[in-house]
């Protein structure tokens, strides 16, 4: 990762990553048909929806017969963490269009807000339409094609776990969070260090009393501002 805020760069960027959408977009397609869905329709879930814990919470949830309301609601609340982080890149796009920071919405990820974060370390804090535009439709376009392929190659492969793919996912966020680390300098290792601890501890026990579905929006938000406390204590 460089200084380079061009669409190659956005491409050459966000190729580690799409590993990730790979094999968690494999995973999804061969759950969902095990569930009974046809490619068109494993593909439409992807395009439309593009998430991948509401993408299982979907297909779980039809196979179950549950009323289409509740499906909808489930699928907002895991997602609605979302609304932080568009709102904590928007500011970065303020001289852009409406209609451009709209498609930068729309296909933003947890997997790219994490690289753009990673991205302003070496950019003196500067983000550039094309990049981030390029990462998105490239992650896009990897977890569609994934998904779709996973559902074609399903009745091949009827355990995704016994191949590791579950753990995609998992491994490509432990990068990125790697990559956040060593390239933020403007705060010390150990700081950085207690904040990933605190939300580790934070997820532990919120597991215990917070409804799954709010779980991941809840520590974020505590995380954040806890973040905003010992970034702005560091600085006195």
């Amino acid at each position: 990762m460089n200084d380079t805020l061009d669409f190659r760069a956005g491409l050459k960027d966000t190729l580690p990553t799409v590993f990730g959408y790979i094999g968690i977009g494999l995973a999804f397609g061969i759950v969902s048909r095990s569930s009974g869905f046809s490619a068109l329709a494993a593909l439409l879930t992807a395009l439309i929806t593009y998430s991948g814990a509401a993408q299982f919470v979907i297909v779980s949830m039809i196979t179950a017969g549950s009323p289409f309301v509740s499906i909808v609601f489930s699928v907002f609340m895991l997602s609605a963490r979302m609304i932080l982080t568009s709102m904590t890149v928007a500011p970065y796009y303020k001289k852009e269009s409406m209609l451009r920071n709209i498609i930068l919405g729309t296909l933003l990820t947890d997997e790219t807000f994490a690289l753009t974060m990673s991205k302003l370390n070496y950019t003196d804090h500067r983000l550039s339409f094309e990049w981030l535009n390029a990462a998105n439709i490239f992650a896009y376009s990897a977890w569609a094609a994934a998904s779709l392929a996973g559902n074609l190659l399903g009745s091949l492969i009827q355990d995704p776990e016994k191949f590791g793919l579950d753990y995609a996912l998992v491994a490509m966020f432990i990068g990125l969070l790697y990559l956040q680390v060593i390239g933020d300098r403007s705060i010390k290792l150990a700081l950085q260090g207690s904040i990933i601890l605190i939300v580790l501890v934070l997820t532990y026990v919120g597991m215990i009393f917070i409804p799954s579905g709010i779980l991941t929006l809840v520590v974020t938000i505590i995380a954040c501002l806890v973040g905003m406390g010992v970034r702005n204590h560091a600085k006195l």
